[in-house]
């Protein structure tokens, strides 16, 4: 990566994206979320991927923003740091490229997500945290700003509105366990257990189409804009894109009993 903040492998089929970052708890600067940008570039133009798994080195996942990065350091000057412009140049685009991603995304949450990392976290299609893990949106009691890097979007859509606003507004440590009690994760796991789950489940998403996963995200994400009527609708012209392409593998594979072996990218 140009600014070796991230280490971008590839392993049958999977991609990891590891914030190489462990003595700042993987914090984002602006050169890690460029970085991101360009893995996540590469892995989807490398055709013998088939799903991006993003974690974080050492004892944590992403601590959030790094506060003491040169474009953040002089708060005290008599111009203030222009976080709106920091957002949309760096953070907000890392966040739409894994939203747009063509193929599934997992989060392996190894350690502590706090603030932006909580977003980030959130923003894969499926997260997995092991036991040890925690969670903590610190943006408004500790910096008196909105939480952001789209963890409000998903907070109201996992946890429902009392909760986002407990953990928005109060800024309390989340443990794994309640993380994904609360619907905010996929699953918890002891931490001895975190690579094989991670690998099982990154497995399922590889061997998968990766066509239907973008589409399933596309359609659960869209769900509450529309009516039930009208999302009948949604559904089924994913159907029309979708059948051609899978549907006859999948019967024969059901009952030959076999994996399907969808179309790859």
């Amino acid at each position: 990566m140009p600014n070796d903040t991230v280490e971008l492998t590839v392993d049958d089929g999977i991609a990891t994206v590891l914030l190489d970052r462990p003595d700042s708890l993987n914090s984002m600067s602006i050169g890690l979320t460029l970085d991101v940008v360009t893995a996540f570039e590469r892995a989807e133009a490398d055709r013998s991927v088939g799903v991006i798994v993003v974690t974080g080195a050492g004892r944590g996942f992403c601590a959030g923003a790094d506060l003491g990065q040169e474009a953040l350091a002089d708060v005290d000057d008599d111009q203030p740091v222009d976080i709106p412009a920091l957002m949309d140049r760096y953070y907000n685009p890392m966040i739409r490229t894994i939203d747009s991603c063509t193929l599934p995304t997992v989060a392996r949450v190894n350690g502590v997500a706090g603030g932006g990392g909580f977003g980030l976290a959130l923003a894969c299609d499926i997260t997995v945290a092991c036991r040890s893990a925690s969670f903590v949106s610190t943006f408004g009691p500790k910096l008196g700003i909105v939480p952001d890097v789209g963890t409000t979007w998903h907070l109201a859509r996992r946890a429902g509105r009392a909760r986002a606003l407990g953990i928005a507004m109060l800024g309390e440590r989340i443990t794994a366990a309640q993380a994904a009690d609360w619907g905010l994760i996929y699953t918890v796991v002891d931490d001895d257990s975190l690579d094989d789950e991670t690998t099982r489940l990154a497995a399922i998403l590889r061997n998968g189409s990766a066509d239907a996963n973008v589409r399933i995200r596309s359609a659960i994400d869209t769900a509450s804009e529309h009516s039930l009527s009208d999302h009948l609708d949604v559904e089924r012209e994913h159907q029309r894109v979708l059948a051609p392409l899978n549907l006859d593998e999948g019967i024969r594979a059901f009952f030959q009993k076999r994996p399907p072996d969808f179309p790859r990218r």
